[in-house]
């Protein structure tokens, strides 16, 4: 097993978390474990039906769980405590530009990649910024925005009933950031969160998904990243 919080011990994670566009496969993955672990969770679309239609799909595919997860706009889940980001890439400025009101002052988690399929292989594309994070951050100057969970795959998260066992690579420029991206990493079971480096490092560790893409693809597997002889921040 993987040990637990080792980086983040101690931190309190926001009471709620809110989706903005999150209703696709890696968004309404993450929502439903974040809700399993007992976040309260807006899963937030272009409209707020949308949002609750898909909340409603993935509460009835777990009838016997109390999952805290219902749907909202856009908007509103940007008003919630701590927000992540599960657009398309191509649409992530746009759909972040439109609710940069909301979004002030508060911790944004980019969970996006640039990804374009060539053949029967994904790609990363570099976006002129570097990242897709770091795009997102030059449209949120009042925003604080972090790159986590990138490298999950979503059938493995959004299956339950399925233990994880993964380390999730976060880059932040702030302490606050790395704070509440870390502790909402930390506060699912089986994930723990490693700080991976300021914004800067987001380009990287978000073009690393494609290979982990092609390799799930080429072996039929679901590899996630694992850093083996990682020790407790201060030992």
């Amino acid at each position: 097993m993987l040990p637990a919080r080792t980086v983040w011990k101690g931190k309190e994670m926001a009471t709620t978390v809110g989706m903005i566009g999150g209703t696709g496969p890696a968004g309404r993955a993450l929502a439903a474990r974040l809700a399993a672990s007992g976040a309260e969770v807006l899963l937030g679309s272009r409209s707020a039906a949308r949002g609750e239609e898909v909340a409603a799909e993935v509460r009835g595919r777990w009838p016997d769980r109390s999952l805290t997860l219902s749907g909202a706009s856009n908007d509103e889940a940007a008003r919630a405590g701590i927000v992540v980001l599960a657009t398309p890439f191509d649409a992530a400025a746009e759909t972040v530009a439109a609710l940069a009101d909301a979004l002030a002052g508060r911790v944004v988690v980019s969970m996006v990649n640039a990804l374009s399929r060539v053949g029967g292989e994904l790609h990363a594309l570099v976006p002129a910024l570097g990242s897709v994070a770091a795009t997102v951050q030059s449209v949120l100057p009042r925003s604080e925005v972090t790159a986590a969970f990138q490298h999950l795959p979503a059938k493995h998260l959004a299956a339950l009933d399925r233990e994880l066992r993964a380390d999730v690579l976060v880059c932040a420029s702030t302490a606050r950031a790395a704070d509440a991206t870390g502790a909402l990493v930390e506060s699912v079971p089986g994930l723990r969160a490693v700080h991976a480096g300021s914004l800067a490092s987001a380009g990287p560790v978000e073009a690393l998904t494609a290979v982990l893409v092609n390799v799930n693809i080429r072996y039929r597997s679901h590899v996630a990243v694992r850093l083996e002889g990682l020790r407790a921040e201060g030992a």
